[in-house]
């Protein structure tokens, strides 16, 4: 893994990170073409300029301000993993009425055509847009029925037209009947859109259990954990915690709060506990090293143990395992990427410095 100090960027290290399309500089700087007239994302895919036909910036708004366009193959303007706005307005109203339909005719009276839409959801959820539908309905039931509503007037309110057709629904969803979920639990997921891209949060009664970057690579094994440890079934719907965290992310983003007050549900071993609880003891713009970080929990030679404790956290941003650098000052590894810790810390300087009031909402 490259290791940046200070994020000095030279333009030798930048050219070589395009050569080997290194997603560690996704964000920290773009390269525009004198050739061509576009500017790219060190990831981009398409045939590497010579040296001698790039320019580099630091920004988009540099690159578009002296005349190059945005590449149409990586796609520099938009942010990474971003829900498209009419998807979004979809998944919207979704939440709003869990026990809405619609179908190729509607989505297209939306401007939406089907087979797209149905692409996009099959990549970023792994099932079609009318599956998420079907899950959506079927997790609304399920916390009725928990709550101890009758499954009779839950499966006809949810558009069922038979007690057996929502039967075999909520089975090949949760993997047994209505009528056993009340000693049963979920973990409600949500896309969330953000500055830095979208991410996913999932929620049980207790509070937030994952806050990730969409893009983050070990996020698919980090939802079958919590699968695991929870024994329960991850299905996309609401969640009482999830109004509050999107206001404290907003807040956050704006420069306006500094300490999250939204409840979380975090199961870890008692070491993972108390590094967790030393991240949040961080000040906000403050940092410390991962050996001050072991110190701070008793153990001083466990250096490494505690680097893998900070790796193990699962909620980005309110426990700041951003906060965390070398010795030597260097943005070590973070698992939203190297330039996504560089934000977060520029965020929340220029934040202090800028509001010395913000606080909590």
């Amino acid at each position: 893994m490259i290791i940046l100090k200070d994020m000095q960027l030279t333009d030798d290290i930048m050219y070589q990170a395009i050569l080997d399309k290194n997603a560690e500089f996704t964000g920290l700087f773009y390269t525009a073409v004198k050739t061509t007239g576009i500017f790219c994302r060190p990831t981009c895919t398409a045939r590497k300029p010579k040296r001698e036909n790039v320019v580099f910036y630091t920004s988009s708004s540099e690159a578009i301000r002296d005349g190059f366009r945005a590449c149409k193959v990586c796609r520099p303007m938009e942010l990474p993993d971003e829900t498209p706005p009419l998807i979004r307005d979809l998944l919207d109203k979704l939440s709003e009425d869990p026990s809405a339909k619609f179908r190729d005719h509607d989505l297209r009276q939306r401007g939406l055509e089907p087979h797209a839409l149905r692409r996009w959801f099959l990549k970023h959820h792994g099932i079609t847009f009318h599956a998420y539908q079907r899950m959506h309905r079927i997790n609304s039931a399920f916390k009725k029925i928990s709550s101890g509503a009758p499954v009779t007037g839950i499966a006809f309110d949810a558009g069922y037209d038979s007690l057996s057709g929502f039967g075999d629904s909520f089975k090949s969803v949760f993997g047994y009947a209505p009528s056993e979920s009340r000693q049963k639990q979920v973990i409600d997921i949500k896309r969330i859109e953000t500055p830095l891209g979208t991410m996913l949060a999932c929620a049980v009664k207790d509070g937030i259990c994952l806050l990730e970057f969409s893009d983050r690579k070990m996020l698919e094994t980090e939802l079958k954990d919590l699968s695991r440890i929870f024994n329960a079934t991850i299905i996309q719907g609401q969640n009482p915690h999830f109004p509050l965290l999107e206001k404290e992310l907003q807040a956050y983003f704006s420069g306006k709060l500094t300490e999250f007050t939204v409840p979380l549900h975090t199961p870890g071993t008692s070491f993972q506990q108390a590094v967790w609880n030393e991240l949040r003891a961080i000040p906000f713009a403050g940092t410390r090293s991962y050996k001050e970080m072991a110190g701070a929990v008793g153990k001083p030679d466990a250096v490494r143990a505690l680097a893998n404790a900070n790796g193990m956290n699962r909620v980005a941003i309110i426990i700041p395992c951003h906060r965390v650098i070398g010795s030597d000052g260097s943005l070590t590894g973070y698992a939203g990427g190297i330039w996504r810790k560089q934000w977060l810390l520029n965020h929340e300087s220029s934040a202090l410095a800028n509001s010395p009031a913000t606080t909590t909402i």
